[in-house]
């Protein structure tokens, strides 16, 4: 039996790239690897039935714990600086909640909601095929087909769906909620492929 070490070193690379497609900074996802590395020792595996997704999961909650921490941070240093600040308080630069909710954009524009719930529960919280077939009530083969499809649609990010008023917030809301320490990932995806159509524009 794979060792917890090993087990978390086979996946390295490819969690440390989930950790930086959130936060966009190398440093920052060192960090949460390291932390996320620390709280994997101090699991009993014998009790852990998917590593893999377990993984996957960890590092996407300290991802988003590591989003808070560094917005209050700028929140702080703005108000500190705010007289040499740009106007109405702006920091010039976007927010890392901010990045997040740019990239739930994408997958709301280009994605229908169970390619939505698919591409999220596979690429970000680490669900295996089958797990999200149970999810979305569709065959595994089905899933990894329509997995490999939305990844190809984000990446191409050709408008597909115009979001209704309001859902790219309550989305952005709801997967924040989601990824948060003991959020309820399968009620996510579910919810997510249940979701109406986005709207008037899709193609």
């Amino acid at each position: 039996m794979d060792t917890a070490g090993e087990l978390f070193e086979r996946r390295r690379a490819a969690l440390w790239a989930a950790a930086y497609r959130m936060l966009g900074n190398r440093a920052d996802a060192d960090d949460v690897l390291q932390e996320a590395w620390l709280r994997w020792s101090r699991v009993d595996h014998g009790t852990v039935a998917d590593p893999g997704a377990y993984l996957f999961r960890l590092v996407t909650r300290q991802a988003i714990d590591e989003l808070r921490r560094i917005r209050a941070r700028r929140e702080v240093t703005i108000d500190e600086d705010r007289p040499a600040g740009p106007p109405n308080g702006a920091s010039g630069e976007p927010r890392p909640v901010d990045a997040v909710a740019a990239g739930l954009l994408v997958v709301l524009e280009t994605l229908s909601p169970t390619e939505r719930a698919v591409f999220l529960l596979h690429d970000v919280f680490g669900f295996a095929h089958a797990e999200i077939a149970a999810i979305v009530g569709r065959t595994e083969r089905a899933v990894q087909q329509m997995a490999y499809r939305a990844r190809r649609h984000v990446r191409g990010r050709r408008p597909r769906f115009r979001p209704a008023p309001g859902e790219h917030r309550a989305v952005t809301e709801r997967f924040l909620a989601a990824a948060a320490l003991g959020g309820d990932l399968p009620g996510y995806g579910t919810a997510c492929a249940a979701d109406t159509n986005p709207g008037p524009g899709t193609t």
